[in-house]
């Protein structure tokens, strides 16, 4: 990838910044060769060159991540900050502007563990793999939570409000206490932390005054080089169910009974719906069924369905805890799902001391579902369109059914996903194409726009965006002529005023910035 400077940056400030860069991380660490920039290119994009990184620099410390940012400012160089950049479907590691400098955390990979209290403080480079290897080589009685495609970092995923499969899957509502390097590249720590030596830096979640923690959720206020997380006490067993409902209009009955279940706590843990597309996408290549123009046909899908045995949804729940607890909380959830036509039901079951099976269901990393985006052949992407709605049958349906003829409209094979928390439901798309098909790029283009519009409609919105349609979710939240936008800016502004930290993450832009704003 070809050298492309911002706006405003000239190749005198660029080259000056680089050379500030090395001499506080080293040349080793300062990477802004053509074979560098293609790297933290976004690999499922379909065009990587909107959003092209001018070079990535990568600090090992906290005190290395203050000195380039005071740098950057100096020179009004951006940085786009990364954790370990695997956001995949969401822009990986790729900067919303281009000729931004990525400023890589992924050698922060610091781990430091309590295990009375089972909490651990972690740096952003920690990815789900390694802090697995950590608890599995320590033999520590703890259990991860982690995402459906779990390469990328315990930390940046949990800022970006990821999800797991366990009663910890909440990810970001499990990280108390940060460490912070603010714009101005001073240090920072939040909650108890702002107390010198104290203990409960990660046990107490708010500490004293305005808690600031949420402020770094999905923002470009700061750049965190520590947090707490709490992990989950190995159970005693875990006991489950994985259901098949053979037609579409299931999903209504089906969510009012778990979001019962979710809302008085006899389900702690948050399951997802996902349709048949789920499980084929993840196993098999769409050409390996049916060849021809346009969306798989009903006919071929039924032919998918009865190779895997599924049903048109699959749910799948989990209980965690002391084993006659959890048989108890089980069993009542299944004499409620078996008054219903199922077309299977599997009771999974595990009690320490038996082997485990190797799956999110037990915190252990996977990559296995990244597997989907091969589904339509050549050089495959996805991108996620997953608004929030209530948690209620009646409106998933009514969602299910606007969401799918929009993909029938565009000819599109339909994988969607409602992921139930306590009291609203995630909708998850996950849309594959083909990013050599230019008239498929077109299409999915321009559903996902009438996606997001739809939802708009209805008072949805998305809880995460591609680096491409920040700007665009970000402009659905218009309460009051977007007054939410008006108060980050506001914010933005007193903390960054060069703009110098990930200018346009999740629509917020320094005020010399906001012409970008697309």
């Amino acid at each position: 990838m070809r050298l492309v400077l911002p706006d405003g940056l000239s190749a005198a400030q660029f080259d000056a910044a680089l050379k500030d860069f090395a001499g506080i991380v080293g040349d080793d660490w300062v990477l802004a060769t053509d074979l560098d920039r293609d790297t933290y290119l976004d690999q499922f994009a379909w065009d990587q060159d909107a959003h092209a990184p001018a070079a990535a620099v990568a600090p090992q410390t906290a005190e290395e991540v203050q000195a380039v940012v005071r740098a950057a400012n100096v020179h009004k160089t951006p940085l786009w900050v990364i954790s370990r950049g695997k956001n995949f479907g969401y822009g990986g590691a790729a900067p919303v502007m281009s000729g931004t400098i990525v400023l890589d955390l992924s050698r922060m990979k610091k781990i430091e563990i309590d295990e009375e209290f089972g909490t651990a403080l972690l740096e952003p480079g920690v990815g789900f793999f390694d802090l697995y290897d950590h608890v599995q080589a320590n033999n520590l009685p703890f259990w991860l939570s982690v995402p459906g495609n779990s390469w990328g970092s315990v930390i940046g995923n949990a800022l970006d409000r990821g999800v797991g499969y366990t009663t910890y899957g909440d990810h970001a509502s499990k990280v108390h206490g940060l460490e912070v390097v603010l714009p101005d590249g001073e240090l920072v720590r939040t909650g108890m932390g702002a107390m010198a030596g104290s203990p409960n830096w990660t046990l107490h979640p708010y500490g004293y005054g305005p808690s600031w923690d949420g402020m770094f959720f999905q923002s470009n206020f700061g750049v965190v080089t520590k947090a707490g997380v709490w992990l989950m006490p190995e159970p005693e067993a875990m006991h489950g169910l994985n259901l098949e409902l053979p037609n579409p209009d299931d999903l209504g009955w089906a969510v009012d009974l778990v979001a019962k279940f979710r809302r008085e706590g006899l389900l702690q843990q948050a399951p997802s719906f996902g349709n048949w597309m789920r499980v084929a996408a993840a196993l098999t290549r769409r050409d390996e069924w049916y060849d021809g123009p346009g969306r798989v046909p009903d006919d071929v899908i039924d032919q998918i369905r009865a190779q895997f045995g599924l049903g048109w949804w699959g749910l799948s729940m989990r209980v965690y805890g002391y084993e006659d607890i959890n048989l108890a909380a089980i069993n009542r959830i299944r004499a409620e799902f078996e008054k219903h036509d199922l077309l299977s039901l599997e009771a999974p079951a595990w009690t320490r001391g038996q082997e485990m099976t190797r799956d999110a269901w037990v915190g252990a990393p996977m990559t296995m579902p990244l597997q989907s985006v091969n589904w339509h052949g050549g050089r495959g992407g996805h991108i996620g369109y997953s608004p929030a709605l209530p948690a209620s049958g009646d409106l998933a349906m009514a969602q299910f059914r606007r969401t799918k003829a929009r993909y029938d409209e565009f000819d599109h094979d339909y994988q969607g996903s409602f992921a139930m928390a306590e009291r609203h439901i995630t909708n998850v798309n996950a849309i594959q194409f083909n990013k050599d098909d230019p008239a498929m790029v077109e299409r999915v283009t321009a559903m996902f726009r009438a996606l997001v519009a739809d939802a708009h409609a209805e008072g949805y919105g998305e809880y995460r965006a591609h680096i491409e349609y920040m700007d665009l979710i970000a402009d659905t939240y218009d309460f009051n002529d977007h007054a939410l936008r008006r108060l980050n800016e506001k914010v933005k502004d007193a903390l960054d005023p060069n703009g110098v930290l990930s200018p346009g993450k999740s629509g917020v832009w320094a005020a010399e910035r906001r012409s970008s704003r697309t």
